[in-house]
């Protein structure tokens, strides 16, 4: 068992990284209902710093990150604007439009658009296997958020427009975050590498805060404590454990394999929406979950 561990640590820290991103999704829906999922978004992040932090200094007896070059601050900085502050900011208004699961059923449309960027900034190789792969991802989503068309009307959205726009939104941050993060890591520390982007996130958030002045928000967020707990379960599988493993990943796999593995949160999601906000579940829905986690796996393994 452990020799397959570490011959697969890769995949299996993708693998750690679905679940985590499972759990981050759901607590961040519930906390982001309660005092909005803009104080929700720095909230995290300011405890996924002391979090990351705290792991750094038992691991090399220092708090903040040491050691990366400018050139590798850069390009995670920038990641962690993509990612955390634009990605994640429409991704977390859309669950709290659309909920967790639609939103995170969208957001498996983040490998094949990470495969795009991948192709235009890195220069990776884009086949006819990774178009099919993409238009089987955008099909499976399709059956999910399109119903019957009703009488007089040719195309109708089973759910909020605005909703599907900022998990689309949300879903491109991550893709090219991810790209931008693979750009600047190298061979640099995952979990230090994650620190550089959420420092970053937290920089861009207080800048947005002050010109929007949303802070008395996000003080009123920290006294509130049921959400702070859904907040802190959410900064610790997500921001912290989550992004740390989602880049261990990339760095011992490729990102290719490391993105499909991750990208069956859409299908994980399933029980326990049912099972705790006890969302009613169509079979089209799990069916087209399905196909699209289904053409991600065919983005990269074609």
């Amino acid at each position: 068992m452990e020799q397959i561990f570490l011959s697969h640590k890769g995949e299996v820290a993708a693998l750690l990284t679905a679940v985590c991103w499972t759990f981050t999704s759901l607590a961040f829906e519930s906390a982001g209902k309660k005092v909005g999922s803009m104080s929700v978004n720095l909230i995290r992040l300011v405890m996924a710093i002391f979090l990351l932090g705290t792991l750094s200094y038992i691991r090399f007896d220092y708090f903040f990150p040491s050691g990366a070059t400018a050139d590798q601050w850069f390009w995670l900085s920038i990641s962690g604007l993509v990612g955390f502050v634009i990605g994640d900011l429409l991704l977390f208004q859309a669950f709290v439009v659309i909920g967790a699961r639609i939103s995170m059923l969208i957001m498996a449309l983040a490998p094949p658009l990470a495969a795009l960027f991948g192709w235009i900034i890195l220069g990776e190789r884009l086949t006819i296997g990774n178009i099919f792969g993409m238009i089987v991802t955008i099909v499976g989503i399709s059956l999910v958020i399109l119903g019957r068309p009703v009488k007089g009307k040719k195309l109708q959205i089973k759910y909020s427009l605005k909703g599907i726009l900022l998990a689309f939104g949300g879903a491109t941050g991550q893709g090219l975050g991810l790209v931008l993060s693979k750009l600047g890591m190298g061979d640099y520390d995952p979990v230090s590498a994650t620190m550089i982007r959420v420092i970053t996130g937290v920089i861009g958030f207080s800048i947005i805060f002050i010109f929007t002045g949303h802070w008395p928000k996000v003080i009123k967020a920290a006294q509130y404590g049921a959400a702070m707990a859904r907040i802190s379960i959410g900064a610790f599988f997500g921001p912290f454990l989550g992004v740390s493993l989602s880049l261990w990943a990339i760095k011992y796999t490729t990102t290719g394999v490391a993105s499909t593995i991750m990208a069956i949160v859409p299908v994980l999601i399933i029980p326990p929406a049912v099972l705790l906000f006890k969302e009613k579940v169509s079979f089209m829905e799990i069916f087209g979950s399905v196909i699209a986690v289904a053409g991600v796996v065919m983005l990269f393994l074609w």
